[in-house]
């Protein structure tokens, strides 16, 4: 997408961007509304789905907002097919696309945006060239994510509205997404993420087919039968009572990653990631993910795993524990609810850009830590480690893209203050830019361009740098950052973020009424 000629650009759902011009931080485009056909898909170790929507943005001040978003398609849940134990099969996941695309009555070509999202098994287990060519038709429209187990927990989080509904009842909610593969768990306090881990166990490490015979068995799940004191072998029909004691091992080991503080030796061992720090236990809990459908009682089937009961012993562990049960607004569909809108914003005068052939830059994710910038002196080292912490949540990230570091400036701009953010920057970030990739920087104030000069002048680095101001970001956008006008110096910033059905902006509030529909959905 490129922006060097403003009278060249097309409308947004042709070639991503819109006409505008910029002069005093206003934008001047072709009218007030924009509409869209977006698709949202997520590919998870177990299940495939997507949902196809109509969305309308109309412009506030300088940026469009979504003010309604239709699903036209949601599709049925697919078991992720695989060629082999290491491969997704393109085919497979080819033809339920096409069929989708067909019922909804929408040609790939006519889609203007979207996000994909990979999630659990199937990142570890597949290449970008079978998913490059399945959507090859319409790949640079789409943002994508390939969600290691932090962000995959975030999306989860934020998917099933326990993020909103902590920030509504100002109080600490926990979400526990119970996949096919793993169990993502997000403390959620007053609209924030507090802390987050993931566990190995899901309702599909063993498998069956109709008779009850094993039909796939993951390495946790070899461990954890070990520990309950059964032997799974494919083809075999385990023994029931041996069944039964594994899935109160897996229980059990949910629950305590589920508490505060430091786990056992044998729950640790299953933790993907750190496990959650002490803290009190959260006033109201909630489920998503495929089990989910299970322990609120919306699915009632058979799908050849572990999930009806696991939900249920899930459940019988949750509800003597304290915390309020709520329903989550969504359950399998957690991480994929959100198909992508687009806003623009201008970025202000003050920014810098060496060199200028970097740009345009396109699909950029957006990093937003939280930055100690409150202090009159700031401290590099812990800049630098607040950083570093939230890397890790882009942990299946490639790395051969640039990345967008967002920070909130608070305060004074001196030399001393710039100097110490600088160098916290540069080395928080050094893992990344290690290979070449920008320093991309993006500001909510108007000291973008002093920043880009002190680490492009001041610190000497061999950095390509692009740091740009006067935006708002939140977490899970994508940007595209176009070159600069020639008539103005600024540049103009596309923003794709993930709608997410509880968000204001749709005008809808989440409801502890339970859907409606009665669809039947296997363990995600």
């Amino acid at each position: 997408m490129g922006f060097s000629d403003p009278a060249e650009l097309t409308p947004l759902g042709h070639a991503g961007g819109r006409i505008f011009t910029s002069g005093g931080r206003s934008l001047i485009l072709e009218d007030d509304e924009i509409r869209l056909v977006s698709v949202g898909v997520d590919i998870g170790s177990s299940t495939t789905h997507m949902v196809l929507s109509r969305i309308v943005l109309k412009r506030q001040d300088n940026r469009y907002h979504v003010t309604s978003r239709e699903v036209t398609h949601e599709s049925e849940v697919l078991l992720t097919p695989y060629s082999d134990a290491n491969t997704l099969d393109g085919d497979a996941l080819r033809e339920f696309f096409d069929r989708q695309y067909a019922l909804a009555g929408v040609l790939p070509e006519q889609i203007d945006t979207g996000a994909l999202i990979m999630t659990g098994v199937a990142v570890r287990r597949t290449n970008s060239r079978i998913i490059g060519d399945v959507f090859a038709q319409i790949a640079g429209k789409f943002v994508s994510v390939s969600a290691g187990d932090a962000l995959e927990t975030q999306l989860s989080a934020y998917g099933s509205g326990a993020v909103k509904r902590s920030e509504r009842n100002r109080n600490r909610t926990m979400n526990i997404d119970v996949g096919g593969g793993t169990s993502k768990i997000a403390v959620c306090c007053d609209g924030e993420i507090q802390a987050l881990t993931a566990i190995d166990v899901g309702a599909r490490i063993v498998a069956f087919d109709a008779d009850g015979r094993v039909t796939r068995i993951e390495e946790a799940a070899r461990r954890l039968a070990a520990e309950a004191g059964l032997t799974l072998a494919i083809g075999e029909v385990p023994d029931a009572d041996g069944l039964s004691r594994l899935i109160d091992v897996m229980a059990d080991h949910l629950f305590a990653a589920m508490q505060s503080g430091t786990p056992a030796a044998s729950t640790a061992d299953l933790l993907r990631l750190e496990p959650l720090p002490a803290g009190p236990v959260p006033d109201a809990i909630s489920f998503s993910g495929g089990v989910a459908e299970y322990v609120y009682g919306r699915d009632h089937g058979d799908h050849g795993d572990l999930g009806p009961r696991l939900a249920e012993a899930i459940r019988r562990r949750v509800e003597g524990w304290g915390p309020e049960l709520q329903i989550a607004e969504q359950g399998i569909r957690a991480t994929v609810v959100g198909a992508s809108q687009y806003t623009v914003q201008v970025s202000g005068t003050t920014i810098f850009v060496e060199p200028t052939a970097l740009l345009p830059l396109r699909n950029v994710p957006v990093l937003m830590p939280q930055l100690p910038l409150g202090d009159e002196e700031l401290d590099a080292d812990l800049i630098a480690s607040a950083i570093r912490d939230e890397l890790k949540h882009f942990d299946s990230m490639p790395q051969d893209q640039p990345v967008a570091l967002c920070y909130r400036w608070e305060g004074s701009a001196t030399f001393g203050r710039l100097d110490a953010f600088c160098r916290g920057v540069v080395a928080g970030m050094a893992e990344w830019t290690a290979d070449g990739q920008p320093l991309v920087l993006v500001g909510d104030g108007d000291v973008g361009g002093l920043i880009g000069i002190h680490v492009n002048e001041e610190l000497d680095l061999p950095l390509p740098v692009v740091s740009i101001d006067g935006l708002t970001l939140q977490t899970f956008d994508f940007i595209d950052i176009g070159e600069m006008l020639p008539a103005t110096g600024a540049v103009p910033v596309v923003i794709k973020s993930l709608v997410f059905p509880t968000t204001a902006a749709l005008g809808r509030e989440w409801s502890d009424s339970l859907p409606k529909d009665g669809a039947s959905h296997p363990s995600a």
